[in-house]
């Protein structure tokens, strides 16, 4: 995805946990939206999470957010166990399970983690994939976005 693309539909998922199946537009036109795609083999995206809660909790009123688990391979298409490792890292957003890569194809994720902000409109504001500490970088633009 490129700056200022349109969010992609939130359709193609196979599961939804904590939430009943959302789409676009129950969210565009609210507040900016983050969404966060995670893996349950992925360390860094573990290691990231707590981060990720901190900021669902400190900007509830200002910031939707929800998760994407992108299976890597095989092993991460267990429910069960997407959600032990979702209860053990308290994720209470709304997570959508991939398993056929839809919502992985539309965005164009090749790796986790990967973030994508939106504004109010849907328009993309902010991409950042990978690990290597950007959290920081992410909480700035977040910032500028709700601003």
């Amino acid at each position: 995805m490129k700056l200022r693309d349109q969010m992609p539909e939130l359709d193609g998922g196979t599961d939804w946990l904590n939430s009943r199946p959302l789409e676009k537009k129950d969210i565009i036109g609210d507040k900016p939206t983050l969404i966060h795609f995670w893996s349950v083999s992925c360390d860094s995206c573990k290691k990231d999470m707590p981060k990720v809660n901190t900021f669902r909790d400190a900007y509830s009123d200002e910031l939707n957010i929800i998760a994407v688990h992108m299976p890597r391979s095989e092993s991460d298409l267990n429910l069960d166990q997407i959600r032990s490792v979702a209860k053990e890292q308290e994720i209470s957003q709304p997570i959508i399970i991939d398993t056929e890569h839809k919502l992985t194809n539309a965005f164009r994720t090749r790796y986790v983690p990967a973030y994508y902000l939106f504004d109010h409109e849907g328009k993309l504001r902010h991409f950042q994939g990978g690990n290597g500490g950007g959290i920081n970088m992410l909480r700035k633009r977040i910032n500028r976005v709700l601003g």
